[in-house]
């Protein structure tokens, strides 16, 4: 069994990954993305960023393309740490991993992934910066950074420590594959609504259930989807003409169609199958949050995409994708590394 300090700091650092990701989004909602030109640093200082008129002066003189705004630089450099010191636990999750690889049932392989993956979130924060908010970039980011967040949460499921599967029924074994398929509709999901928010096309469509008074509006599908356009290209406030964002959001709303059909279906089937396990408890979370997701997608619509509400709508998105992930671990059981017998909950 992992050592209890194990399951704290993952459990601790699914609670960080949640908060970088709506700090990133945060940053990304008040355009302070380039708040900061440079990588790792802002304006050439590693810690703080230039606040005092000598120091503004000196920055700007360095940084002719970008003047400094200290409010933004602040925002960027605040996301900064917090990813910084999320770095700094998964290795230490990693280590933990590696001197505790023959305890049973510690985990190994994803620790290590993990560190992997944060050194790779890493050069994609550095690229967000330097090929300046190019959408690719940015969607990847925000990929990665929900990735981590679901790896870390399944680390932390796996542990067998709380929501522990049930022994399930050959008749709820089999929502396994949909359950999956879900993680999978729903992670496309995300990554439209980030080609949405970094192509700045979230207010392409000011109606709803319409778009711009149409089923069907108007729109460029060739233009919208162009994933590289090269280098040396400032996409801050974004590229592309109105018809491609209407596409864009149009494939979106199209998106979120499709994953709600596809979630009710899954859950209703789990509530025949599975009622009163903890698969059904996960699953009414999920209704819960597939709810407030539509409820904050339309918010942001008709009331212009206030920030509060923009940015609990990528927080709604963490959360949908959690649940689902948790509903993937309810359906299967525990197992030692060995594949064996099962785990048991300790203290």
């Amino acid at each position: 069994m992992t050592t209890r300090a194990f399951f704290r700091l993952s459990l601790g650092a699914v609670g960080l990954t949640l908060l970088v990701v709506l700090l990133g989004a945060w940053v990304r909602l008040e355009d302070a993305g380039l708040g900061c030109p440079d990588w790792p640093g802002c304006y050439g200082m590693l810690l703080g960023v230039p606040q005092t008129p000598e120091a503004i002066a000196a920055a700007n003189e360095a940084y002719p393309e970008r003047a400094v705004e200290v409010d933004k630089a602040w925002k960027e450099m605040i996301h900064r740490y917090a990813a910084g010191i999320l770095g700094l636990i998964v290795f230490a999750l990693a280590v933990m991993a590696v001197r505790n690889r023959h305890r049973p049932g510690q985990p190994f392989k994803l620790p290590l992934f993990l560190g992997v993956l944060i050194i790779a979130q890493s050069i994609l924060g550095m690229w967000t910066v330097t090929w300046q908010l190019k959408p690719m970039v940015v969607t990847m980011h925000l990929l990665g950074g929900m990735t981590t967040l679901g790896l870390l949460w399944w680390l932390t499921l796996r542990q067998g420590r709380f929501l522990r599967p049930d022994t399930p029924e050959p008749a709820a074994r089999s929502l396994q594959s949909w359950a999956l398929l879900i993680l999978v509709l729903v992670t496309g999901q995300i990554a439209l609504g980030g080609w949405v928010s970094t192509n700045y096309a979230a207010l392409a469509c000011t109606d709803f259930p319409t778009c711009q008074g149409q089923w069907v509006p108007d729109a460029d599908y060739g233009e919208a989807f162009v994933l590289w356009r090269g280098l040396g290209v400032d996409y801050e406030f974004g590229v592309l003409d109105h018809p491609a964002r209407v596409a864009i959001q149009f494939v979106h709303r199209i998106g979120a169609v499709v994953v709600a059909i596809a979630v009710l279906g899954l859950l209703l089937a789990v509530w025949r199958r599975a009622a009163g396990t903890v698969s059904a408890k996960i699953a009414g979370f999920m209704a819960v949050a597939l709810v407030l997701q539509w409820l904050l997608g339309i918010g942001n619509v008709l009331y212009s995409l206030p920030l509060w509400m923009a940015v609990a709508h990528n927080g709604g998105a963490a959360l949908l994708l959690l649940s689902v992930i948790a509903l993937c671990h309810s359906l299967r059981p525990l197992e030692t590394r060995d594949g064996q017998a099962p785990i048991r909950a300790t203290t």
